[in-house]
């Protein structure tokens, strides 16, 4: 630590003690055991996972994933949008509001571990259930009616959302409805 820490000063920079740590990179090569194995930087959460080789040899890695913190703030940031609120829309407009900010999550963080973003597309098309159900007086109070109905929009229209493009689209029971 000492040595990083005298390199950081020569090039100009600063180490942060609160901030820095040592962190074991644990995956099929490292199996110590060590405090610390895991650390978040910019949005990722770096840690040993499962990871699918191309031959699909399934092996542990140390592999980037957006993080649990990211997440937390893109569901605030989706339930701070009021979609529900929105009933004058159409799914166009809603479309041309959101989906830049979804397309920006998904190149950032759909780069490693795609999947991890699952809660976050899933949360969308729950308040665009909501949406629905608020819109059209005949879905209020019926949630799997609005939930084909929204399946039906997504099929239809799968560009709209790239969530739906990726292969997100509501269908069944959504979590945190109801």
């Amino acid at each position: 630590m000492k040595k990083i820490t005298e390199r950081f000063e020569a090039c100009g920079l600063r180490v942060n003690p609160d901030k820095t740590r040592i962190v074991c990179c644990k995956d099929v090569n490292r199996k110590e055991d060590h405090p610390a194995t895991s650390f978040t930087f910019l949005g990722y959460t770096f840690r040993p996972r499962k990871v699918k080789e191309k031959h699909s040899r399934i092996f542990t890695g140390f592999t980037p994933a957006v993080s649990r913190g990211s997440l937390k703030t893109m569901r605030q940031t989706i339930r701070g949008w009021h979609l529900q609120l929105k009933s004058d829309k159409q799914v166009e407009d809603l479309s041309k509001a959101i989906d830049p900010v979804l397309r920006g999550w998904k190149n950032y963080f759909c780069r490693f571990n795609a999947s991890a973003m699952s809660p976050v597309w899933h949360h969308v098309n729950l308040y665009l259930t909501r949406w629905l159900m608020r819109k059209y007086q005949k879905l209020a109070g019926h949630l799997k009616r609005t939930i084909k109905v929204l399946e039906q929009i997504a099929r239809a229209t799968p560009s709209a959302f790239v969530h739906w493009k990726l292969g997100y689209i509501p269908k069944g029971w959504i979590m945190g409805a109801g």
